[in-house]
């Protein structure tokens, strides 16, 4: 089997050519994971990850990251991270470093400085002025929901994976969502299979979707089957409240490289895959 990389989103195309090469070289699949999701927390172009990140209801960029490790079931996580542009290799730092999975706030800034990771300002003058101009005219109103989910397989059944996001554009301060959820935005485990989500975290979390779909993959479900079975799970948490079902995507792998995915009406979820040296974009199934 050839080593496999999804990841979500057309900006994921750049994530998963970073991976596939270091995969192809004997990296483990959550460093390539990892080196791929920084790729695009470091372009500015992408305005829902890492650096020019469009921010909060008050102008500030909070960084949220998860990453778990499917053999061993290692796992760190960072959430509200302002200052720090690297989040997800500062959620690595946290399994490594210390015996804790998620630190937050002022207390995962610290933990980055003691760890040689620099402050930086996460806004550039595009961003602000895409702020200033998309502001909400209603208070907490939000905009936005994109995350760089990044699962990695390294052709022998050894799954890793990386969720980052600045969130939703124009958050309350303070807000989390599903992205450095561990069972929520990500979830991994050899033993059954990889899965990541994007879109509103709120809703994500309402369902515990990762660790929702990694669990229907132990249950024998294939990996599309168990997306599928995700969304819908949304769709009726949804009408269980008397809403329309918002905009969640889902990805998923098991440990033989098969792939699914599946969205909510109108999410348009287009995600990037490498086989090898194969690049190409999907669009997911919606329902």
């Amino acid at each position: 089997m050839e080593p496999v990389v999804i990841a979500t989103w057309p900006f994921g195309r750049t994530a998963v050519e970073v991976a596939a090469k270091l995969l192809a070289s004997g990296t483990l699949p959550v460093d390539a994971a990892l080196a791929g999701a920084q790729a695009v927390e470091d372009d500015p172009k992408v305005n829902s990850v890492g650096f020019g990140g469009i921010g909060n209801s008050i102008g500030t960029v909070a960084l949220d990251a998860c990453v778990m490790d499917g053999k061993t079931l290692d796992c760190g996580s960072v959430a509200g991270v302002e200052n720090i542009r690297h989040v997800a290799a500062l959620a690595k730092k946290v399994y490594e470093k210390t015996p804790h999975i998620m630190l937050v706030g002022k207390g995962a800034e610290w933990f980055g400085i003691q760890n040689g990771f620099p402050l930086e300002t996460l806004l550039t003058p595009e961003s602000v002025a895409e702020w200033v101009k998309n502001r909400p005219k209603k208070k907490n109103e939000t905009k936005g929901h994109d995350t760089v989910t990044v699962l990695a397989n390294d052709g022998k059944g050894r799954l890793g994976g990386v969720c980052t996001t600045s969130g939703l554009s124009y958050k309350m301060p303070g807000r989390v969502g599903d992205s450095p959820l561990i069972g929520a935005g990500l979830y991994v485990d050899d033993e059954a299979g990889a899965a990541g989500a994007t879109g509103v975290g709120e809703e994500i979390i309402r369902i515990g979707g990762a660790l929702f779909i990694v669990e229907q993959m132990r249950a024998g479900k294939s990996p599309q089957e168990a997306c599928e079975l995700a969304v819908k799970r949304v769709i009726a948490a949804a009408v269980r409240r008397g809403q329309h079902p918002a905009r969640v995507a889902f990805l998923a792998m098991n440990p033989k490289g098969a792939i699914g995915a599946a969205a909510t009406q109108g999410t348009d979820f287009k995600y990037a895959v490498a086989r090898g040296e194969k690049v190409e974009m999907l669009q997911a199934k919606e329902l």
